[in-house]
């Protein structure tokens, strides 16, 4: 199946977001993603979510470029949850869409329970994949040393220049998580870059990366949104972390069982999780059917 795809911008307070939307008809689904990612990470999910107009599918797939990152890298701050979560729902207004079921991978899981808890009345269920929860504090004295432990290559590469496309193709090939390199990773990790050879770079803002970073490890808004939960949820957790390594990012689901059910997608780390059919899969199907 192949759903249409085209990509629009949505005013919001500092500049235009983009929002890569797949699919035709309703119900339309909203798709959040991580800290330093896109919406092309949700690609491989949206594509067997969304309708292709001949009966396979169901509904639009809207993913939105949070501002810093993607096509919305230049959105000015103030960044952290609260606006996340606001310009997420300017998205829904853009698109006409009162409820919906709402997907946020890593810090996207974060900013789908903000926006819930923010705009109650937008939300009908969410799915949080790998993220969402809060984090267990990693190790570090400032906020820029943990998020660094935890993110590892994926925001040291913010202040790297690459000669060319292959160059940080090749930077990605070698990250432990992406051993399976697909047509998805690939169309992610060049939709990342901006300017011209030899002086290519990431289109992540890293004073966005930076506040965010702060906002998880501080920050009042996940927490109140996590203690007030009230919508239905479910929480799909990789089987491996960030750098493939066999502890997954959330080691300890207990916490999470109280307030939702967990799914631990075997064979997938936090970034195959959505960039792979194995991952991709299972998370489509709780999107469509919870």
């Amino acid at each position: 199946m192949t759903s249409p795809y085209r990509r629009l911008q949505v005013p919001v307070p500092g500049g235009g977001l983009a929002v890569g939307v797949w699919g035709v008809g309703e119900p339309l689904t909203l798709l959040v993603h991580g800290i330093t990612g896109s919406h092309l990470a949700w690609s491989l999910v949206a594509e067997q979510v969304a309708g292709d107009g001949n009966g396979m599918g169901t509904g639009t797939v809207a993913g939105v470029d949070l501002r810093g990152r993607g096509d919305s890298g230049s959105v000015a701050g103030p960044y952290g949850f609260a606006r996340h979560a606001d310009d997420c729902a300017a998205v829904l207004d853009r698109l006409g869409a009162a409820e919906v079921v709402v997907a946020g991978h890593s810090m996207g899981g974060f900013v789908s329970l903000v926006l819930a808890d923010r705009h109650p009345e937008r939300v009908s269920r969410l799915v949080l994949v790998d993220g969402g929860p809060p984090l267990p504090p990693p190790p570090g004295d400032t906020a820029e040393e943990r998020i660094a432990t935890v993110l590892g290559p994926a925001v040291q590469r913010l202040r790297m220049r690459f000669p060319s496309r292959v160059a940080y193709a090749d930077f990605w090939r070698a990250h432990p998580a992406f051993a399976e390199w697909n047509a998805a990773i690939q169309s992610y990790v060049d939709y990342d870059l901006t300017g011209t050879e030899p002086e290519l770079r990431s289109k992540v803002s890293e004073a966005a990366v930076r506040e965010d970073s702060v906002d998880i490890l501080e920050g009042d808004a996940l927490r109140e949104a996590w203690q007030r939960l009230r919508h239905d949820a479910v929480f799909l957790r990789a089987e491996r972390g960030l750098l493939d390594q066999p502890v997954p990012l959330y080691p300890e689901v207990a916490p999470i069982e109280a307030k939702m059910p967990v799914r631990t997608l075997a064979g997938t780390n936090h970034y195959t999780i959505l960039l792979s059919e194995k991952g991709a899969a299972p998370v489509a199907a709780a999107i469509r059917t919870g």
